[in-house]
């Protein structure tokens, strides 16, 4: 992706931990019949270079077999995002040559997938993906709280995906090219209008 170096960020701790903030990931694969996209919830195991992740799919679904077939995929996680108002800028009230911008988060992953059909690695998947979901609640639900046999066929309904991390980049936009007067008024205001989570990572970007 386009990446400006002051908007850049290629530390695996922010990288990282994006992905297990937002971890509904954008599946893009390519094949004979075109592009293909579908969000799908991803795991992250951080074991070896640069991690692995981890999904699953829906038989039904084709992906799975332009996945079977690729020697690359790309995943995309989008973290906060939101409008940038040129109200917000001191330089508006300066000398008025601005113009509206969007600050957001991603990461971009490229990885060789592999295609996984073994129950095993399918049972642990869910459990893995549920638990991990569910811990916070008050009373979580497990997958042993439904019956044996709705859960075998529930696992036979789809398919595991394994993608070894070969290249991941990182991209925080926000607002870290604009005078610090400005960067001061784009937290202000996001924080005006509700936006707390991307204001505070426009002030750990710019240092406030």
């Amino acid at each position: 992706m386009y990446q400006p170096p002051h908007f850049r960020d290629d530390t695996r701790t922010a990288q990282h931990g994006l992905i297990r903030a937002y971890p509904l990931g954008l599946l893009v694969t390519g094949g004979p019949e075109g592009l293909m996209a579908n969000p799908v919830p991803f795991l992250l195991d951080e074991a070896g270079s640069q991690g692995t992740l981890r999904a699953h799919l829906a038989r039904a679904n084709p992906q799975w077999q332009a996945l079977a077939e690729a020697a690359e995929c790309l995943v995309v996680f989008q973290g906060p995002q939101g409008y940038v108002t040129p109200a917000w800028y001191a330089s508006k009230r300066e000398h008025g040559r601005v113009v509206p911008t969007w600050n957001y988060a991603t990461v971009h992953v490229w990885g060789r997938p592999r295609v996984i059909e073994d129950t095993g690695w399918l049972r642990r998947q869910i459990a893995d993906l549920t638990n991990l979901r569910e811990a916070p609640r008050a009373a979580p639900w497990a997958v042993d709280d439904a019956p044996a046999p709705f859960v075998a066929a529930q696992l036979r309904a789809i398919v595991g995906i394994e993608i070894p991390i070969t290249r991941i980049e990182g991209k925080w936009k926000m607002s870290q090219n604009r005078p610090e007067a400005d960067r001061a008024g784009v937290i202000a205001g996001m924080r005006t209008e509700g936006e707390t989570i991307l204001a505070a990572m426009v002030a750990d970007r710019s240092g406030s």
